[in-house]
């Protein structure tokens, strides 16, 4: 019985990392956020679909995003100056997104921003203690505000 649950068990988690991690070798990556596919990578830009209505790569709603930031007291702890922000708690959002995602296996950008927000343990940015952001952030969410500021802090991180 626990041969069987061993075999059963081991690829399905290697399955399961695999999925969940972005490997070095593709420059393009497909995330699903809020039950839509689009397509992100490191380079995308936003895009206008409106005058009034900007959206990323991310499938959220930048201006959105912006309001969801600063209702949630993000600028607080971080540095991000699409918000004004000059929080120092927390890593500046302008630059340590991309340094980290690519120091976490190279992840999607987008991925890893939504995976900041969700579970902030789940990768800690140098010079930085675990358990200061609330772990309980994420959760506080809807999808939507979710989405939306995930596209929020991706149209003004630094992607280089």
């Amino acid at each position: 019985m626990w041969v069987l649950f061993a075999a059963l068990l081991l690829p399905a988690g290697f399955a399961g990392w695999a999925i969940g991690h972005y490997t070095a070798s593709s420059s393009t990556n497909t995330v699903t956020i809020g039950g839509t596919s689009a397509p992100a990578t490191t380079t995308s830009a936003a895009t206008t679909t409106s005058a009034a209505t900007t959206t990323s790569a991310a499938g959220g709603n930048v201006a959105a995003g912006k309001a969801v930031f600063a209702a949630n007291g993000c600028a607080t702890c971080h540095t991000f100056q699409p918000a004004g922000a000059t929080g120092t708690v927390g890593p500046n959002l302008d630059t340590e997104p991309v340094t980290s995602a690519k120091a976490d296996n190279n992840m999607n950008l987008a991925a890893f921003i939504k995976q900041s927000i969700q579970d902030p343990n789940a990768y800690i940015a140098k010079g930085y203690p675990p358990n200061v952001m609330p772990a309980t952030f994420g959760k506080s969410l809807s999808p939507s505000q979710l989405n939306d500021l995930v596209a929020f802090i991706l149209s003004g991180t630094a992607k280089s």
